[in-house]
Order: structure tokens, then sequence, then C-alpha cells
């Protein structure tokens, strides 16, 4: 493995609940060690389904996680996790599957996997067998089977983990009277990576679980999740915000922007303005099918996006924490979701604050939620890490 920019651990999962449920009975939970660049992702299906399952799976999930995250061996963990899981009354056992992956920056992956269906591991489009050791766990006078495995992850690959929605979707209808399987879910996966050798962790997971849907009939008969682990080169994003506090460096932000490498987005007036009047270039207003909930978007040349400030920015850590449905949307332009469109297909982000006062921000009669920019700028940086798995800097000028 490289230095620690030149590869990224592109991670994320997607799911739908089981019809009529409120909470979901599988969960993903993912944890990273900023120190040593580690990550530790675990999905788990609780007994039953609803808030109930939720709880257990929760419970399974974050324990997992936590173990791990702490260096206790895998294999401990998982035998501790099954022991201390409350028992059902009625089934009078304590349930709850797991996949726990753990890779370390060096690409030393480890897997431990229990009543889940098995993990896949891609080397770009090619599916690839890994070698199992197969494990009866002593778990409260009871054997439970588990599997674990050891592998070295290199760029290119992918771990594909999913809950038994995905495999049992389809079950009893003519074209799958068994379910859609493990082998069919990985041939399916195998032809979108032909197709698409580049498509994000979040876009292959998102598939895989609408194609799951659709072997339902769209009412999922169980909940479904899916969550891929992608090692590339990551995807940068820069967003200016805000004049600098020094005039002196308004040449400053327009250099960041001209030699970006990557996506660039600019959110504010008058900073859109400065970089115009330094590179010399027009901003032209886009007013068509507009969303007048808020000012619409720009267009610049060498940008990917222009938009007002505050107010759209806060729009973008209100719909982030919300965690909303991105994919649904109207058909009008909506600046705020063009933001987070940009900022969910990028890795790492980096933030360039103004910090030059803005009289009209200063007004005590504006929203007492919108604060201010350097504070939603904090705010939207912190969701994408701890709910997007994104890495952020932020650099105040």
């Amino acid at each position: 493995m490289t230095k620690n920019d030149e590869y990224f651990f592109d991670v994320d999962f997607f799911q739908r609940c089981k019809q009529h449920q409120m909470a979901p009975g599988d969960v993903f939970f993912l944890k990273k060690r900023k120190t040593d660049d580690r990550l530790i992702a675990v999905l788990s299906d609780g007994l039953g389904s609803g808030i109930k399952a939720n709880v257990l799976a929760t419970l399974t999930a974050t324990m997992a996680s936590n173990f791990i995250y702490n260096h206790y061996d895998i294999k401990k963990t998982a035998q501790l996790i099954m022991s201390t899981l409350p028992v059902c009354k009625v089934r009078k056992i304590s349930y709850s599957t797991m996949s726990i992956v753990d890779i370390q920056r060096n690409g030393k992956v480890k897997i431990v996997e229990y009543d889940n269906p098995e993990f896949l591991l891609f080397k770009n489009d090619r599916p690839v067998n890994v070698k199992k050791e197969k494990e009866e766990i002593n778990v409260n006078n009871e054997k439970k089977l588990f599997y674990f495995c050891e592998f070295n992850f290199e760029p290119g690959d992918r771990i594909v983990i999913f809950s038994d929605g995905v495999v049992q979707s389809g079950i009893g209808k003519p074209a799958y009277p068994l379910g859609w399987g493990e082998d069919s879910a990985q041939e399916y996966i195998r032809s979108i990576l032909q197709a698409t050798p580049n498509i994000s962790s979040r876009e292959l997971a998102r598939q895989v679980v609408f194609r799951a849907l659709q072997n339902d009939d769209n009412i999922a008969k169980d909940d479904i999740t899916c969550a891929v682990v992608y090692l590339r080169k990551p995807r940068k994003l820069l967003l200016i915000s805000g004049p600098p506090f020094d005039k002196t460096k308004d040449s400053y932000i327009a250099e960041q922007i001209k030699n970006y490498p990557g996506k660039k987005i600019i959110c504010g007036g008058a900073t859109a303005n400065i970089i115009a009047r330094e590179l010399k270039r027009e901003i032209t207003v886009n007013l068509n099918n507009m969303d007048y909930s808020l000012p619409p978007p720009s267009t610049m040349e060498g940008v990917d996006l222009v938009t007002e400030g505050i107010l759209t920015l806060a729009k973008v850590a209100e719909l982030l924490e919300k965690n909303i449905n991105f994919e649904v949307r109207e058909a009008t332009t909506n600046p705020a979701l063009e933001i987070i469109d940009l900022l969910l297909q990028s890795d790492i982000i980096q933030f360039i604050v103004g910090t030059r006062i803005n009289e009209f921000h200063q007004n005590p009669n504006m929203p007492v939620e919108l604060g201010i920019r350097r504070n939603v700028i904090k705010k939207i940086a912190k969701l994408l890490e701890e709910k997007y798995f994104k890495k952020t800097k932020i650099d105040f000028v």
C-alpha cells in the first residue's frame, strides 16, 4: 500500500426496509481509525423485524466495531457478542447475524461471518474465491458455525456484503423458486462492473438493492441491504465560500479554483464575483427549471457549480442531517441538491472559508439557525465524515 492520500477506501451502503416497517432490521456500522487509517465495517441482521430486530442488530454492530477498533481478537469478539445478546422470550434464542470486515492500511483484511450470505471479493470485474476457515464456537452450550478468512486488499479490489434480503429476494416466483441466490447476485454485480468499471460504492450498492427489490415486485419482503468497500484513487472536491479576510488574498482563492485537481464549487455571490474578476471569467445565472425556495445557481468556466452562499449551505446541512433519499427529487433545479450530488460523489473534500464579515449576515432579523458561515461549513464537514464516510479539510482565510 502506498501513501495515505494516494488511495482511498470508498465505502458506502444502500438499504430498503421491509414493507410497513419504519425501522430497519439490518444495520450497517462503520468505524475509522484516523491515526492508522484503519477501517472496520459491520453488517448485522437482527432477529425478527422492526424495532426489535433493529435493537439486536445495532447492539451487535456496535459491540463488534468497538471491540475490533480496540484491537480485540476477531474470533473472541464474535464469541463474546453471541454470548452477550439478549435471549428472545418466544424462540428462546439470542440471534443476530454478522459480517465483520477489518481492513488495515497495509491492505491486510480479516473477515468473520456468521449466518449472513457470503461476502464477495472482486478484483476489478473478476470475482475471486477466498479460502475460509470454518470453526464451531461454543456459545451458551450451543455450537455456532463461523467463517474466518484473511487476504490482501489491493487497488481496484471490491468487497461486497449483503443481507439475506438480497439473496432471498424473489423467492417463490417461477424465475427464482429458491430466491435470487448468491450466484445470481455475483453475476449481476460482475456485469455492472464490466459495464461501468469506475462505479462508486454507493451506486453499486444501490443497483444491487434495487435489483433485489425488483425481484420482489418492488415490495420488499425483508430488509434489503448491500454494502461495498472499494479501494481506488480518491475523487477530490474543492468548495470555496466567503471572501478572504484580507483582500490581498483574493488572488489566492482564484488560483485555488484555477489549479485544483478535482471538482470545484463556489458558494456565495461575492466570492464568485471575486474569482470571476481575478480569472477574467463571466458568470451566467441559470434560470431554467428554478426551485424558488433558493436563489438559482450560476455557471462559470472551469467551475462545476456556482450558488448563493449561506442560505444554500444551510439547506445542504439540513438535508445531509436528515439523510433523505437523494435519488428521489422533483425536476426543478435545486442548488442544494446539486451541491450534495457533488459532495457524495467525492471522497476528499476541501473547504476554503473566507472570514470577511458580511454585514447582511449580521442582521438580527435573519433566522437564528443559519448561524455564521464557518459554523455551517463545520457542520457540513462533520456530517460528511460521520454519516457519509468522507475525508474533509477546512482552511479559513
